[in-house]
């Protein structure tokens, strides 16, 4: 019962501190100017945060790393960075790296 209990606080703890980091960016947006430097800084946060969740995906396979050409994944990847900087949309690049990653999966079985 106390361990579920504490469970319950830790999550809520967690969510009321979430909550608080991401309300403190809206609450003094517009009154506190950023310095250009960390203006600049925070355009990059959205290509970081997509490599931290996309790349282990692609390169850890069964625990290991695997910058093999037999790896679909990282080929299906290297398709879709490059449809992404040809054309720009997202949805190409999607349906294009799905499609390679499929039919690689299927040939390599």
């Amino acid at each position: 019962m106390e361990a579920t209990l504490n469970l319950w606080l830790a999550i809520l703890a967690c969510g009321i501190v979430t909550f608080l980091i991401r309300l403190s960016f809206i609450a003094i947006h517009g009154r506190v100017t950023m310095p250009l430097w960390f203006t600049r800084a925070l355009t990059f946060v959205p290509v970081a945060v997509l490599s931290a969740i996309t790349l282990p995906e692609i390169l850890i396979q069964n625990d290991a790393l695997n910058f093999s050409l037999l790896n679909p994944r990282l080929l299906a990847g290297i398709v879709a960075v490059l449809v992404a900087w040809r054309t720009k949309n997202i949805l190409a690049t999607i349906a294009v790296g799905m499609l390679i990653l499929l039919t690689l999966q299927f040939v390599m079985r």
